[in-house]
């Protein structure tokens, strides 16, 4: 199913990486799962990584519903607890002219695929279907109308850090046009499904952030399926889509939490880092704004 014109990199993007998190236990123990371990895929392969908990407690690794969430569940006890998770992957990207990229028919969609048209937790597609008519139903389908709903949800919302809480939902954000990545990808979503279009929500690290906005953080994109890939659009535009590094995808944010916490908790902001370095060739690669489509996942 993949464009005759479509190429996959030859060279491998190398990215190192660190993430700190910080919490103090109040209660005699507290359950925690974390969703913070890179993705191991095709397109991103985990070179090495290593994982530091200050408790000497057990943890259980296993993976989640979500495409390619790997998971850490841990039991804590009272006091503080750090973990640092970090590591190296490389990255080597699916590219594809825009032009020659189709929208597939719900007909000829993979049974997988389909659940990614349904609306979800933060994504109201069902209530937003006239609204993406408006705006994109006149546009001629395929990569340039996608592209089209994510320079509009760019335009339409403002990025304002702290505008939004864990309840902001798409129309929340499409009524207040302010938010952070995740309601910009939200959005976005959510008006790809009303048009019937299969989309999902991808949290990772965001690579090339402008410092204006503060130290590197966790990041939310969006991957939209079309002809046969899950093709990448950052609609907050904050990072470089070249340099993300998946952690966890799902429907919504509802699926993708870094951690979720079970006990009288309270924690600091995520310490993270990242930076491009020489891959196995000595060839240091550096993301950059591209304009062909860019995947790093496959059906």
């Amino acid at each position: 199913m993949n464009s005759p014109a479509s190429t996959q990199t030859g060279v491998a993007i190398r990215l190192q990486f660190s993430i700190e998190l910080n919490y103090q236990i109040y209660s005699s123990s507290s359950d925690f799962i974390f969703s913070i371990h890179a993705a191991n895929t095709n397109h991103q392969v985990v070179i090495s990584e290593n994982l530091e908990i200050s408790q000497n407690i057990p943890t259980v690794m296993y993976t989640g519903i979500s495409e390619h969430s790997r998971l850490l569940r841990l039991k804590a006890t009272c006091g503080s607890l750090k973990l640092v998770y970090s590591g190296v992957i490389d990255l080597t990207h699916f590219l594809a002219p825009p032009n020659l990229i189709l929208e597939t028919l719900v007909s000829s969609l993979p049974g997988e695929i389909l659940t990614y048209l349904y609306p979800s937790r933060y994504c109201q597609s069902d209530f937003m279907q006239d609204i993406a008519i408006k705006q994109f139903g006149a546009i001629p389908q395929g990569y340039y109308r996608i592209q089209a709903i994510r320079d509009w949800v760019l335009q339409h919302v403002s990025f304002q850090s702290n505008s939004s809480t864990a309840h902001t939902t798409a129309i929340d954000t499409y009524l207040t046009k302010k938010g952070v990545c995740r309601d910009f990808a939200h959005l976005m979503i959510t008006l790809c499904r009303a048009l019937s279009i299969p989309a999902r929500f991808v949290t990772g690290i965001d690579y090339g952030s402008d410092p204006i906005l503060g130290p590197t953080d966790f990041h939310a994109y969006v991957e939209v399926y079309l002809g046969g890939h899950w093709y990448i659009f950052d609609p907050s535009g904050v990072a470089i889509p070249m340099g993300f590094l998946r952690i966890s995808t799902g429907h919504d944010a509802a699926d993708t939490a870094f951690s979720t916490i079970f006990g009288s908790v309270s924690g600091s902001a995520p310490i993270i880092s990242i930076a491009a370095i020489p891959n196995s060739m000595g060839i240091l690669e550096i993301p950059e704004h591209i304009i062909s489509a860019l995947s790093t996942d496959e059906y």
